[in-house]
């Protein structure tokens, strides 16, 4: 399996899948892989899929990601970021690289460590995906228990909230409540490509200020 993966490129924008790799095989092939990457990998139940973001996709990701922290800091959140790195567990058969990822109400819990094991410490609070072209994404998520996944595909925002062990389609954040998300967040994404992303950031910074002055 690793010689085959030295031996494949994945071109920008496009995925490979591979079925029946073991778990030591995965663990093989992100050790082989590394961490210093451009690639993500999905892992689900003997499926391994390895895929490469277009630019345009990690400029997205990082400018949602942005947004959130825009969100956390001005309603004086505290929080722990930890962009793409690899959630998994075993004795589910499943891992995944979230395009960025928050710990919120669990900041406390992993603030500062090096290693996370999923089998003892919590899942992100909130995770990303941008663009979405996988469908063993939402059942990862579902199994390692990550109570709210946004995904941005086609412009559009969906959040996904985990209830009863299933992701359902919301229209508020509950880390966010009563902030309209679905609408706000594509519409600055759009202005920052007209207006830059600077100004596009002070400005959402003032409209998330000037909610909170509205409900207080």
């Amino acid at each position: 399996m690793l010689l085959e993966l030295n031996r494949i490129t994945v071109p920008p924008g496009q995925r490979v899948l591979f079925s029946n790799v073991s778990w030591q095989e995965f663990e093989a092939i992100l050790e082989d892989l590394g961490e210093h990457r451009a690639s993500r990998v999905a892992y689900d139940n003997g499926t391994l899929e390895i895929r490469t973001p277009l630019p345009e996709h990690e400029t997205k990701k990082v400018l949602i990601g942005d947004l959130v922290k825009i969100l956390l800091e001005e309603l004086d959140i505290e929080f722990w970021p930890l962009g793409s790195t690899t959630f998994k567990n075993e004795e589910m058969v499943k891992g995944i690289e979230p395009d960025d990822c928050f710990y919120i109400q669990n900041e406390t819990v992993v603030r500062g460590k090096k290693r996370l094991d999923v089998t003892v410490d919590p899942s992100p609070d909130l995770a990303l995906e941008i663009d979405v072209t996988s469908r063993t994404h939402p059942s990862i998520y579902e199994a390692l228990g990550v109570p709210e996944l946004w995904r941005f595909e086609k412009e559009k925002l969906e959040i996904n909230v985990l209830r009863e062990g299933k992701h359902i389609k919301c229209e508020y954040s509950p880390i966010f409540p009563n902030l309209p998300l679905i609408e706000i967040i594509p519409q600055y994404l759009k202005q920052s490509i007209a207006s830059g992303r600077n100004k596009t950031m002070k400005a959402f910074r003032a409209w998330v200020r000037e909610q909170i002055a509205q409900e207080n």
